[in-house]
């Protein structure tokens, strides 16, 4: 069992950054591939960005690649979203999620990103 609570959300300019934190307990952290997804209003959840479990690999849908960056620190049970150059377009409720390739993915209860033009 996972157990996921993440952080850093908020109102931000267009351009501005924010780095979004997600805290996971439990001490299987680091077998996981993480993820970080997102849904806005109206939308389907969509998938952000992923790294593997031991951080040498990573992913990203297409329209965040150069502006997002996904790293974690097993040491700490955190994994994290670096958002630069934030658009409108990129406001949602983000959600962390652990094993996130697995139907039995486990998920945070979001933050919510709000990005004005």
């Amino acid at each position: 069992q996972v157990q996921l609570v993440e952080s850093g959300g908020g109102l931000v300019q267009a351009g501005g950054s924010l780095r979004l934190s997600c805290a996971a307990s439990g001490r299987t952290f680091g077998s996981y591939p993480m993820g970080w997804f997102r849904q806005a209003p109206g939308k389907e959840r969509e998938f952000v960005a992923g790294i593997s479990a031991s951080g040498g690999g990573t992913a990203y849908v297409d329209s965040v690649k150069g502006r997002f960056t996904i790293s974690r620190d097993n040491a700490k049970n955190t994994v994290y979203l670096q958002m630069n150059s934030l658009k409108p377009e990129d406001t949602a409720v983000y959600y962390c999620a652990a094993d996130y390739l697995a139907r039995s993915a486990y998920w945070g209860q979001g933050t919510q990103v709000t990005v004005s033009s």
